[in-house]
């Protein structure tokens, strides 16, 4: 590890557990309105069904609702929701949640939309850098099905603490209309989530795990066809639900533009690895797809560099029981900062992937995007058109890559 970069990452460590503590899990109290305190989060037998990486995506208006659409993965009871003002910088108070099934745009299936408490109380107040589990719901969530969360705030302001390339259409109305199934009062949209980073179910089987996708752009599902649920880790998903294995949880942590190293478009994967993946419930693996932003931003990041970070993410995973896979960085040959000094650095960040053992598995992404003819370039059958990130096939061909039996941590994790 060179001077420089051992500097960097006794300061990310130093931001990590600065951020741990501000960024505490939080419940609410039984009193509406009061504020939430520390918890450890969740519930022990959940698993997440979906999840969001938190990022700030924008100023609040006061007495606006959020109609939010998201897919599950596992199916299960007891439905929780987490909201998040980790991004924020004074408290948001929610005087109203709903959950349902979507029949179709914003409107919602009749009778399924159901008031969420938390600790009992249907208002919760949770504080700057914080986050809070809702109470369960009763009944059960159905894999593959769209949700819909609506929550009011009747007072923000600051930072909204959200996810911002949702590739989703979501709906927003001016005051409190989430009691509703109608779409009526529903009509402007959003392509992001507002404050929800996280949903859990209760599985049948206690067995049951989930991996979380750590990544960048291509992970958040850029250039995938929006509103099909088009993203690899969602056709990672449809996979899981027909196999034998336990594994049956996604949740999909990318963030367009992120990096391991520094922050930027979001935490760096470093910073954010705590909040986003290892707080989730039920997660048995973690998959590590990033590096290519590092790589392309000619910053001077080596591959050195770039894989100090790929071990401290490991060791972390590792040091709280979580499996690790690691992902090859794709091709980028064509895309506008790739250069010949980029292609060393990616070629020789993939063969410490592929051979040093750091991992408890592998997947080629590489291999699996890359064209017979001019390996550096992705297959054009593959590519959306920017030569970076794959179209609607090639998110297929990267999740029908992944060896799901992989994603069952059943060995002690860092002993490949």
């Amino acid at each position: 590890m060179t001077g420089r970069l051992a500097h960097v990452c006794r300061a990310v460590v130093v931001a990590v557990v600065i951020a741990a503590g501000q960024n505490a899990i939080a419940h609410a109290s039984d009193a509406p309105g009061t504020t939430a305190g520390p918890t450890a989060g969740g519930d022990p037998d959940s698993v997440v069904t979906w999840a969001a990486s938190a990022d700030r995506i924008g100023d609040a208006v006061a007495d606006r609702g959020y109609r939010l659409i998201v897919h599950t993965s596992a199916g299960g009871t007891g439905t929780r929701l987490r909201l998040s003002n980790a991004f924020g910088d004074r408290p948001v108070t929610f005087d109203s949640v709903h959950a349902g099934i979507r029949a179709e745009g914003a409107a919602l299936k009749k009778g399924s939309n159901k008031r969420l408490a938390f600790d009992g109380s249907r208002t919760v107040t949770v504080p700057a850098g914080a986050a809070v589990w809702s109470d369960p719901l009763p009944g059960t969530l159905p894999a593959a099905t769209d949700l819909v969360v609506s929550l009011h705030s009747p007072d923000a302001a600051g930072p909204v603490t959200g996810h911002g390339m949702a590739m989703q259409t979501s709906y927003v109305s001016d005051g409190d209309h989430t009691t509703e199934d109608s779409a009526a009062n529903w009509t402007a949209t959003t392509g992001s989530w507002a404050y929800l980073d996280a949903v859990s179910v209760r599985p049948g089987n206690t067995a049951t795990g989930a991996v979380a996708a750590l990544g960048d752009s291509i992970t958040d599902g850029w250039a995938s066809t929006g509103d099909t649920n088009r993203r690899w880790p969602d056709y990672l998903a449809r996979r899981l639900a027909t196999a034998g294995t336990a594994v049956k949880g996604v949740a999909n942590e990318g963030i367009s533009g992120n990096k391991v190293l520094a922050d930027g478009a979001g935490q760096s994967a470093l910073n954010r690895l705590d909040r986003d993946v290892l707080s989730l419930p039920g997660v048995r693996t973690v998959f590590l797809f990033e590096g290519v932003n590092d790589i392309k931003a000619h910053t001077g990041v080596t591959a050195e560099d770039l894989i100090a970070g790929y071990r401290e993410i490991a060791d972390r995973a590792h040091a709280a029981g979580k499996c690790v896979v690691g992902a090859t960085v794709g091709p980028f040959k064509g895309w506008p900062e790739w250069d010949p000094d980029a292609e060393a650095v990616r070629q020789e960040a993939n063969a410490f992937i592929r051979t040093s053992g750091l991992f408890d598995a592998v997947t080629d992404f590489d291999r699996v995007l890359r064209s017979p003819y001019d390996p550096e370039r992705m297959l054009p059958f593959l590519d959306a058109g920017d030569h970076l990130h794959p179209n609607d096939k090639g998110m297929q061909a990267m999740a029908d890559a992944v060896d799901l039996d992989t994603l069952d941590c059943s060995r002690t994790p860092g002993t490949r």
